[in-house]
């Protein structure tokens, strides 16, 4: 459909510009027949309109800027316009490079264990160096695929993460037109995992979601990148281990969230969703894939979220 649309607006578009009288003619029936080429028009040019409006900005010719903190799915970028801000890529998460805090290192331990290295060369203290050696390699990969200008789609999503950086959720396509999200995956330097939308070429989250999980799938298949060194006797228990884990996480945070303000279902980043009591980091990534809600009671099309749950919610959240 898109493709259809781009190709009528192009064609016709000039047309009604340059010279409006071509679709006026004589005769009835050359009349009618314009007449009703000229509203097909106009409905898609709103269609297309409404399309581009309601998903992503697109902002060509972008360049990386260097920073020492960012990894494979997270770094600053300049627009041709000179403004800088921090993106952060939807559906690929590159392991933890740099480990500054207690959330790092919990999160580099849920990535070892989602890839099955957490015994990886012997011991844990040998792992976790391996993981930091294989997040720098994604870092280097991402640095080389965007040495060429490229391009950044986004919705400016909150996506939040070092209170220093202000990130938004965003894909990119590289110079020669492949997503970077999916060859990080492919080359399994990354694992597909996060928050998902509507993309730029028009799939949606769960078609986008289904290809990166095809190239995970594939990765794991050819032992690349991480996968080389996925202990497979021990990768049941270890994604069990973390399971667990974050079941008792979201058991003790439950019962300790004290909201003292409302929360934006809209614009809020998946942390501050997160505050909500029920609300864990799979059903907050769904909410933000669901955006926007023109209505508060839209949130029960959220799986995980039904009645119910709205019920508790509503004191506490807002469009």
């Amino acid at each position: 459909m898109p493709l259809t649309i781009s190709c009528l607006l192009s064609y016709y578009s000039p047309m009604l510009l340059q010279n409006p009288n071509r679709f006026i003619k004589v005769s009835t029936h050359s009349a009618i027949q314009s007449y009703f080429t000229l509203i097909a028009v106009v409905f898609l040019i709103g269609v297309s309109t409404q399309i581009e409006a309601a998903n992503l900005q697109t902002i060509e010719g972008c360049k990386l800027v260097d920073a020492n903190w960012s990894d494979g799915d997270s770094f600053p970028i300049v627009t041709p316009n000179h403004k800088k801000f921090t993106v952060r890529l939807y559906g690929a998460d590159a392991l933890e490079s740099t480990i500054t805090n207690t959330t790092d290192a919990r999160r580099l331990r849920a990535q070892r264990r989602y890839f099955g290295i957490t015994k990886a060369n012997g011991s844990s203290q040998a792992s976790i160096q391996l993981s930091k050696q294989l997040g720098d390699d994604a870092t280097k990969l991402r640095k080389q695929l965007l040495a060429k200008p490229f391009t950044v789609y986004t919705a400016l999503a909150d996506a939040r993460g070092d209170r220093r950086y202000k990130r938004y959720y965003a894909f990119i396509t590289l110079n020669d037109g492949r997503d970077l999200a999916s060859v990080l995956v492919e080359k399994g330097l990354a694992r597909a995992y996060g928050v998902y939308r509507r993309t730029w070429d028009n799939r949606d989250a769960k078609t986008y979601e289904a290809s990166l999980k095809d190239l995970e799938m594939l990765a794991a298949k050819k032992e690349r990148g991480i996968w080389a060194h996925t202990d497979w006797d021990d990768f049941i228990s270890a994604r069990e281990s973390q399971r667990e884990e974050d079941r008792l996480v979201s058991m003790a945070l439950d019962s300790n969230k004290v909201i003292t303000q409302s929360i934006s279902i809209n614009t809020s980043s998946r942390d501050e969703l997160m505050q909500l009591s029920g609300i864990g980091e799979t059903t907050a990534n769904a909410i933000i894939e669901g955006r926007p809600f023109k209505q508060i009671t839209d949130i029960t099309k959220v799986r995980g979220i039904g009645p119910k749950t709205l019920e508790k919610l509503k004191p506490f959240i807002t469009l």
